[in-house]
């Protein structure tokens, strides 16, 4: 580009197993000339980049990822085969043989694994297969030949192992990058071999690989649970071509088609029912395992289940813009958002590498230098102690559980864009919910209908035939609630509006009014014990309507924007974890305060956008707030509160405003949301500990001398390997308080009855 014109640039990474992998990830391309903006997710495998091609082509960047050993292609291509490993012929082993196909660089990463031999296809399982051959070999070898011959066998099988490793350690110095594991691999075993303990030498290489392995393992599992959810939209779609159907690719789906969905199909595509009436486990959207009634006019979600009849669904968003593409792009997009303590973890680790390797300098040179020690005790006691340095452990130990917890998060239907937010959330002390849509339904519902003459159900008939096909959401309440007790509208003629007051019409050649008290007292049917009841009901918080014939009153309906079921439970729990609530609302007080009072909450009311945001500044001075919301009107407050949550059924401007998302609508998933952010930023705390811990303990052993080489490679891939399988736990965690471990069989208990059926497929 000669204009040199930068652009964002993306490519997938294979071969990543630990945050060192990422960093040198990052480190080969960041130095480049026009490189800039570089973002490296591991558990995505994303490399991102801001690219000015007049310095440096995107051939320039994929060489540089290569030549650390790493798969590279651009977005959209298929991801290539990582490349190194085992320095003996391919095929040297029978198990290492490639499956059908290979060779050509290319595999796709993301397909799952189709046997227990998987691992050892790849290069690191190679590693470990020769290495460890090479290392008993070795040992037989001394029952049959001398000890002189036997020694040159333990380094050779050193050599071969270390080879490919110690390429990879050179190819990152010239990079800038001295201080890796590979270069202390290459250092620690190339110097016990010097101090003649090539069974030692031998035997840390063989660890090294396995520990790489176990590594890679365990990534693999993490980054199952994140590919699984794009795998739940369906490839095909049976579109509706005039009077035919026919298959086509769920891909190509464009907006305004119709697309049929037999009963047992997944849905392929966001759209909204046109036609039949199904139940829809949407369990692997949202995580809730009860079947939805879906009827024409319902939204449905991409990837949720149609479980009893065919329904005739109209598209309504883009492949790429359905529910699920949304939540996969926001755990890919929230890995990126680094939490503070990570943020804080990679600065300590660039300071404690050349730390390290200083101490073990000094651990080296300083007691023979001074006090007349053995040289070859203290290099080995410094050969080992670098080993024990790596901080692999302790740079996995944040961003193996930020993406265990984003992955459950979303198999629960709570969305969190990155590890800041979880941090941030893990601290809330307040939260502030909004009113309409958020802890209520966001439409009036009929509550009460009080009869003066005559029976409820002429009433309802009478009210819903003035209000059929009303706009107005207390005349659509009005005849929801007709329907749902299944009583006909009367059929009305001449129906207007009154603007401000009501609706008339005539029925049966007379005038049937259904009009605000107001209307009433206008026209003289308000009695003294009329208005008192409307009074009462009215302090309860409830809109009244009075239906009028011929101006005699019949009895009146009142409605309201009811809580949602989980409402009140959603403000206990948060009680329970020590956090306050407050409603913030535009509503008047009367409203706000009956609802309120009902919830156990308190409660600002008539309040204007700008308002709500004043109010959470206010509270954000002496409390760290979660906002709750979904309107546009909220999406100011939802960016001042340290954390804004959007219900899943808000706007989308709420939605791409917020830092979270509950895709459930479910009150209590709030508290549920809080209680994982707590949990990882427990298990985070917990994997900094055994990191730390274990390195502090062997630190101290090895320079007295009580642990040697072999025991500080397996120090260091136990730390990393214990560190990833503890954020693993995350995977079972369930936000709701149920047990989220174990069960009593030793068997994860798993969320839902998607997670059943994979179980035993």
């Amino acid at each position: 580009m000669a204009d040199g014109i930068a652009e964002q640039r993306e490519w997938r990474v294979t071969g990543m197993d630990c945050g060192s992998c990422a960093a040198k990830v990052r480190g080969a391309v960041e130095r480049l000339p026009g490189v800039r903006d570089v973002d490296v997710a591991l558990m995505a495998e994303q490399l991102r980049l801001t690219l000015d091609e007049s310095q440096t082509s995107p051939e320039r960047i994929e060489k540089a990822v290569r030549s650390f050993g790493f798969g590279i292609a651009p977005k959209g291509a298929r991801p290539e085969k990582p490349k190194g490993g085992f320095i003996l012929p391919d095929g040297a082993f029978p198990a290492s043989a490639e499956a059908p196909g290979a060779g050509t660089g290319l595999e796709d990463a993301g397909a799952p694994e189709t046997g227990p031999t998987s691992w050892m296809r790849t290069a690191k399982g190679r590693l470990v297969l020769g290495t460890g051959a090479l290392l008993a070999a070795a040992w037989a070898s001394r029952l049959v030949v001398t000890a002189e011959t036997a020694h040159w066998a333990f380094i050779l099988a050193t050599l071969v192992g270390l080879v490919p490793v110690a390429q990879r350690a050179f190819a990152m110095t010239r990079a800038g990058m001295p201080f890796t594991i590979e270069m202390l691999m290459t250092i620690a075993a190339g110097g016990a071999l010097v101090i003649g303990e090539p069974e030692e030498a031998a035997l840390v290489v063989f660890l090294f690989a396995v520990g790489e392995l176990l590594e890679g393992v365990s990534a693999g599992k993490a980054r199952d649970s994140i590919r699984a959810l794009s795998k739940l939209v369906p490839k095909t779609a049976r579109l509706e071509v005039g009077r035919r159907v026919r298959e086509v690719s769920a891909e190509a789906l464009q907006v305004g088609q119709v697309v049929q969905v037999r009963p047992g199909d997944r849905v392929p595509c966001d759209g909204e029912v046109m036609s039949g009436t199904s139940g829809v486990d949407e369990s692997p959207v949202t995580g809730e395992s009860i079947p939805s009634l879906k009827e024409p006019g319902a939204e449905v979600f991409a990837g949720s289940i149609n479980a009893e009849a065919v329904l005739r669904v109209r598209v309504t968003k883009a492949a790429e813009d359905n529910t699920i593409a949304r939540i996969v792009r926001l755990v890919e997009e929230a890995e990126s958002a680094r939490a503070p303590t990570e943020r804080f973890i990679d600065r300590f680790s660039r300071v404690y590498m050349p730390a390290v390797v200083g101490a073990a300098l000094l651990v080296a040179v300083v007691p023979p230098l001074a006090f007349g020690q053995a040289w070859g005790e203290w290099v080995y006691r410094a050969l080992a102690l670098l080993l024990i340095g790596c901080p692999c452990a302790l740079v996995i130990s944040v961003p193996a559980s930020i993406t265990s917890a984003l992955s459950t998060g979303a198999r629960n239907g709570l969305l969190m864009k990155g590890g800041a937010v979880i941090e941030a959330a893990a601290r809330t002390t307040h939260v502030a919910f909004d009113k309409t849509g958020t802890l209520t339904h966001g439409k009036p519902r009929v509550t009460d209908v009080s009869v003066l003459s005559g029976s409820e159900d002429r009433l309802m008939s009478l009210a819903a035939g003035v209000e059929n096909g009303a706009s107005h959401p207390l005349g659509q309440a009005i005849c929801a609630e007709a329907e749902r007790r299944g009583i006909d509208a009367a059929a009305a003629t001449g129906g207007r509006t009154l603007p401000g007051k009501g609706a008339e019409a005539s029925i049966d050649g007379v005038t049937v009014c259904v009009g605000s008290p107001r209307l009433a007292e206008e026209r003289g049917a308000l009695s003294d014990h009329l208005r008192s009841h409307v009074a009462t009901l009215e302090a309860q918080g409830k809109t009244v309507v009075i239906v009028l014939r011929e101006d005699v009153p019949l009895g009146l309906v009142a409605q309201r924007d009811e809580p949602r079921a989980d409402a009140a439970e959603s403000v206990a729990q948060l009680r329970a974890l020590g956090i306050s609530s407050i409603m913030l609302t535009g509503d008047n007080a009367r409203t706000a305060r009956a609802i309120a009072d009902g919830l156990g909450i308190e409660h600002r009311s008539e309040l204007m956008p700008e308002d709500k945001v004043t109010a959470i500044r206010h509270l954000t001075t002496s409390a760290r707030v979660t906002m709750i919301g979904d309107g546009i009107n909220d999406a100011p407050a939802l960016a001042a509160a340290h954390v804004g949550v959007a219900m899943g059924s808000g706007t989308d401007v709420a939605l791409e405003t917020a830092d979270a998302a509950i895709l459930r609508n479910r009150v209590t998933d709030v508290a549920g949301q809080i209680r994982l952010a707590r949990a990882t930023m427990a298990n985070i705390r917990q994997n900094i500990a055994i990191a730390l811990g274990l390195k502090a303990i062997f630190l101290v052993t090895t320079v007295l001398g009580i642990t040697g080489l072999w025991i500080a490679i397996l120090a260091d891939t136990g730390a990393t390997v214990l560190v990833t399988m503890n954020a693993l736990r995350l995977l079972f965690f369930r936000p709701s308080g149920a047990e989220d471990v174990v069960g009593r069989a030793g068997r994860p208990q798993l969320n839902s009855d998607r997670e059943r059926a994979s179980a035993t497929t």
